[in-house]
């Protein structure tokens, strides 16, 4: 029984492969799509959740990744780049070391949550911490590729939007059909970008979907396809979305226009009520940008007794830091039965 062999073998028949001898996989995709009951109810629809945070890096960059270091490694790279607020130099550098790639990663100094830095140290990448932000750690990689034999694997390189296209087709392939509203998180943009080019290639194949309405949700410190400019220095709480100038600006307002969708602005207080639910009601710990699209559908509702998927774009694990921050300290009791009982109300 051969089972899951990751997504480049998974979906070949939608992919250009030509000239490549190996796939780079670590059997990323195949994440679950679960019905969150509690929402559903509180929304008065049916609500799905796909779960990204179980990928092997638990992001959803992963899917991308393994096309673009495969595409990097047919081609004769040696070494490849990313800017990072984390998710993406985790990814790199993990399948980077299964390419047997060197990696090099840009992130903002201080502002990249632990777990994320922690996983592309350990991968073995050159992590190199910028006094800037994201859209000045992207600058660099991609001045850098003018410079040095390098590859950029950022989501400016076509070849991560078409591994992460395959989001959209497992949503189909479980459901039988698009949702009638798809909700995403929206940093880069890449990533609406493509899960639209996903859902409308299904539909083209096979006419017997539908396609969705796309709603991309940005945190309100980082929110400039919502304010209609880019923002110098972008601030919220879910790190993994503080973009103050998305790569992707453009292909996003080609989705929104032709999917007839929208995309709006949370603020961090609706992110962190939408992470603590969805882990509380339906147990599924995500990160905290992952959960701009259920604060999304929260803030702003939905059609009664419409079918809406919201991608979760990474784990929870992730960023720790936040997690712990963001709930009460556990009380230390003395360990004896009558502390435990007194504790516990018995």
């Amino acid at each position: 029984m051969s089972g899951w062999q990751g997504l480049l073998k998974e979906y070949a028949a939608w992919f250009d492969l030509a000239g490549v001898d190996e796939v780079v996989t670590l059997q990323e995709g195949n994440t679950p799509l679960l019905r969150a009951d509690r929402l559903s109810e509180r929304l008065g629809a049916h609500v799905w959740l796909k779960f990204e945070g179980v990928n092997p890096t638990g992001s959803f960059k992963d899917r991308g990744m393994t096309m673009a270091i495969t595409k990097a490694k047919a081609h004769g790279a040696t070494k490849v780049i990313c800017g990072s607020t984390g998710n993406t130099s985790a990814a790199a550098a993990a399948y980077a070391a299964k390419a047997g790639l060197e990696c090099v990663v840009l992130v903002p100094e201080g502002k990249i949550a632990l777990g994320k830095l922690a996983q592309a140290m350990v991968y073995g990448a050159t992590v190199l911490q910028i006094r800037g932000n994201f859209d000045q750690a992207l600058d660099l990689a991609r001045e850098l590729t003018q410079h040095l034999p390098i590859t950029i694997v950022n989501s400016i390189n076509p070849d991560r939007i078409e591994g992460q296209k395959t989001g959209a087709f497992e949503i189909v392939d479980v459901l039988g059909r698009a949702p009638d509203i798809l909700a995403i998180p929206v940093g880069n943009a890449g990533n609406i970008t493509a899960y639209w080019r996903g859902f409308l290639q299904y539909y083209e194949a096979h006419r017997s979907t539908s396609l969705p309405r796309m709603w991309g949700f940005q945190a309100a410190g980082a929110a400039p396809i919502v304010l209609g400019h880019p923002v110098a220095n972008p601030e919220t709480i879910a790190s993994a979305i503080r973009i103050g100038n998305p790569a992707s600006w453009v292909p996003a307002l080609e989705v929104v226009h032709e999917s007839h969708g929208d995309i709006r602005a949370v603020t961090d207080d609706d992110i962190l009520d939408a992470y603590r639910y969805v882990a509380r009601y339906e147990s599924v710990f995500c990160e905290p940008a992952s959960a701009a699209s259920v604060a999304g559908v929260l803030k702003f509702g939905v059609p009664e007794g419409a079918t809406v998927v919201c991608v979760l774009t990474g784990n929870g694990l992730k960023d720790p830091d936040t997690a712990l921050s963001s709930s009460a300290r556990p009380p230390v009791v003395d360990a004896t039965l009558e502390a435990l009982m007194s504790e516990l109300g018995g």
